[in-house]
């Protein structure tokens, strides 16, 4: 059975969680009044991608996590949201996905920071995965850079995961990348890939949306233009299993051999 998900490609008001937030309970209500179980937004939506900021760090039980909680119970809809979480020394990049009852059910903090812009030097790696069930669909996260790094998606499918949503804040000079890395996750691991990005200009990069969906044969399945919207696509467990069955590729993998040639001197 077919899963509605959306994906809100949003452009924020910078450094303003308030007004973002608002602006987001209209695309939540929407979401969910046009039938789908999930949305999510693009990473740090509610004030902005900024690697070298310290504002509006907030645990999770701030108002930023706990207005997305409000909303999604009184909507019936899943919510995944991102923000800064505070942790000591510093902050984490982190997504939260709460239930359509308002309980938070996943989180996942960005393991791989993007160090051309010293993210690394203002924030923790996370360490651990983001899995959650979305009816008979099982779900993962990532963060935007980590579609660079395959073993984290290889990861996810070994784990059973079907779908992985990632939020970004993907920029515009490097878009090309953004649809090559989606498709290839997607194709190499035979599972769908949800890439939901921001859109318009910041103090740090200019973006150009292009949030896109990849099934698990690598195909675009839906695809954004440079404009805020909502962008809709339904997600099949089966077409998961039948891609899989058509092309078993888990067995023929060699990863003890790919260890010992990695170690080897």
């Amino acid at each position: 059975m077919a899963i509605r998900v959306c994906s809100a490609q949003f452009s924020g008001f910078w450094e303003d969680p308030e007004k973002n937030l608002e602006k987001a309970e209209g695309f939540i209500a929407h979401a969910a009044k046009s039938g789908a179980h999930l949305i999510c937004f693009p990473e740090q939506f509610a004030t902005g991608w900024d690697p070298l900021s310290g504002k509006n760090v907030q645990d999770l039980t701030g108002n930023i996590i706990t207005q997305l909680q409000n909303c999604a119970k009184a909507n019936r809809i899943a919510v995944i949201g991102s923000l800064r979480e505070a942790e000591s020394p510093y902050p984490r990049n982190t997504s939260v996905t709460i239930g359509n009852n308002g309980r938070i059910i996943s989180t996942y903090s960005k393991i791989h920071l993007f160090s051309p812009a010293k993210e690394d030097d203002y924030f923790i790696p996370g360490t651990g995965l983001g899995i959650f069930s979305l009816g008979l669909l099982t779900c993962g996260l990532a963060i935007c850079y980590d579609l660079r790094f395959p073993e984290l998606f290889r990861i996810y499918a070994k784990k059973g995961v079907q779908a992985v949503f990632v939020p970004s804040a993907w920029p515009a000079s490097r878009i090309r990348h953004w649809e090559i890395f989606i498709q290839a996750r997607a194709a190499e691991n035979q599972m769908y890939v949800i890439g939901v990005n921001t859109t318009g200009t910041t103090p740090v990069d200019r973006y150009s949306g292009s949030s896109m969906a990849a099934d698990p044969y690598g195909t675009i399945i839906s695809r954004a233009n440079e404009a805020e919207q909502l962008l809709f696509v339904d997600l099949n467990p089966a077409d998961v299993t039948a891609a899989r069955a058509a092309l078993p590729v888990e067995n023929d993998r060699k990863d003890a051999l790919y260890h010992s040639l990695l170690t080897k001197k």
